[in-house]
């Protein structure tokens, strides 16, 4: 079976330059060191498959998955670190202040009013935080 199957392309160097390109250095401080000491080999596997598989596949631009990202996480709810952390990312991959809002606004409908109000209370404070780290 495995012969009929395409190659999944996982490159775990690549998965952390892309790592790199996504999250500054204090939020993978923040995260990967305590997840190491949890989870043993758990962020080095999310780094390989997610960031050095998922993320290098063709098709979306960096910026297009995180257009989907935002959607996703504020759909699920609960989620608050994450959605707070993608959106930075989002302007670290060329999205503006205002695009990052338009989507929790353009997810009512989908989603529901109250969800959509959850991800732009998450993106209000995330927004802000950044501009107070980039007037630093």
């Amino acid at each position: 079976m495995s012969e009929q199957l395409t190659p999944a392309r996982l490159d775990r160097d690549e998965g952390y330059r892309v790592l790199d390109v996504l999250q500054d250095a204090g939020t993978q401080q923040a995260t990967l060191p305590g997840l190491e000491q949890l989870a043993p080999g758990f962020a080095d596997w999310i780094i390989t498959t997610l960031f050095g598989g998922t993320y290098l596949r063709e098709g979306l631009s960096l910026r297009d998955r995180q257009l989907v990202n935002l959607a996703a996480l504020t759909a699920l709810g609960g989620v608050d670190p994450q959605l707070a952390g993608h959106v930075k990312t989002s302007l670290r991959v060329g999205m503006t202040h205002q695009q990052v809002v338009e989507v929790f606004v353009h997810l009512a409908p989908y989603i529901g009013v109250p969800k959509a109000l959850a991800g732009l209370r998450i993106a209000a404070t995330a927004l802000a935080d950044r501009e107070q780290e980039a007037a630093r």
